[in-house]
């Protein structure tokens, strides 16, 4: 073969590449601009949807790996039933006459948080009565202000101040009426029990509250005198709002005052937990400042005093409380229809 037809089939082969080559190009090229952006945009989809999965296939992993140590963060030291427990006996020891039933208390535990729900019962006559709901939200140890829905006809304040107390220290100014307490009460039916806030005149020891009340009635929560209430405000001017503990032996398994020890011990022993932990409590607590410290120290070394008493029973039997000299005030609670027995 020679030169000229082997320089002559190259140039066919060349001229043949070139001609596929504009081919495609007019094939590429020849798309409308509807048509480009439909390819650009299938492609960003799928950019997408691959950066979703990616995501997805992240978090499906990650997720459980925080639930987990959450679990692990309250598990360990038994943290959870430690918040439970502190949040349950503050209540015990701030709130009259009101109690916990830990049966029924829920927890559910997230991503580093935990929520505790809760009812709070009050007794009134021979019954106890569900006064409200607690939701309480920790994240990790540190509580929010609890969500509070009261199921009562006369709650008390919710931001506790000297002028709505219900149980006045002896040195302090009775902030209501109480002669129209007194009409109040003896304007209900005798076919009712009553719950009423008791204050006295002077300082008194538990035996003595006890046999001030021997009558068809029964006290159930006391009012402690803790070196503090005579001012009506703390040092950092918070107002001081009462503590004390329930006076009845609660049959209750679950109940801190179940008769194990004395009421006076469990309550100075319960005082002395919430003052480890007593940013939990004065968020759970009505008041806003509770001074365990110095309360803690005036008691141990006064003993347990009382000045006030929540009393419940038979409205016309809690009437006759209105002839006892040591009794300065009287503030009406709850009433319910007839359940005594």
């Amino acid at each position: 073969m020679t030169d000229e037809k082997i320089s002559s089939k190259d140039e066919s082969i060349y001229q043949q590449l070139i001609s596929n080559s504009r081919i495609e190009m007019e094939q590429i090229h020849g798309l409308s601009d509807e048509g480009q952006k439909k390819i650009i945009q299938s492609g960003k989809n799928r950019a997408r949807m691959t950066n979703i999965m990616i995501s997805l296939a992240c978090l499906l992993f990650i997720l459980p790996v925080l639930t987990l140590g959450t679990y692990l963060y309250y598990a360990i030291g038994g943290r959870a039933n430690h918040l439970i427990d502190v949040a349950a006996k503050t209540i015990y020891v701030t709130e009259p006459n009101m109690s916990v039933e830990e049966m029924e208390l829920e927890e559910d535990i997230g991503i580093f948080s935990m929520d505790i729900m809760f009812d709070v019962f009050k007794r009134i006559g021979s019954e106890d009565y569900k006064a409200g709901e607690y939701s309480l939200h920790f994240y990790l140890d540190q509580p929010n202000f609890p969500k509070k829905e009261w199921k009562l006809d006369r709650p008390l304040a919710e931001v506790p101040m000297p002028e709505t107390e219900v149980m006045v220290h002896p040195k302090n100014d009775v902030p209501f009426d109480t002669q129209s307490q007194w009409d109040l009460l003896k304007g209900l039916p005798d076919g009712t029990v009553s719950e009423v806030y008791l204050s006295f005149s002077k300082i008194m020891r538990p035996k003595e509250v006890e046999e001030l009340l021997s009558m068809d009635v029964e006290s159930r929560w006391y009012a402690v005198n803790s070196g503090l209430e005579s001012k009506g405000f703390d040092k950092e001017g918070f107002p001081v709002s009462p503590i004390g503990y329930p006076s009845q032996i609660d049959t209750t398994t679950w109940s801190p005052f179940n008769g194990r020890e004395s009421n006076e011990k469990v309550f100075l022993d319960i005082l002395k937990l919430l003052e480890k932990k007593e940013e939990v409590a004065v968020k759970v607590a009505r008041a806003k400042s509770l001074n365990l410290d110095e309360r803690i120290s005036y008691i141990e070394k006064n003993g347990i005093e009382v000045y006030g008493a929540v009393v419940t029973g038979p409205t016309a039997e809690l009437r006759k409380l209105e002839q006892i000299k040591d009794i300065r005030a009287m503030k009406v609670g709850e009433v319910k229809l007839w359940n005594w027995e």
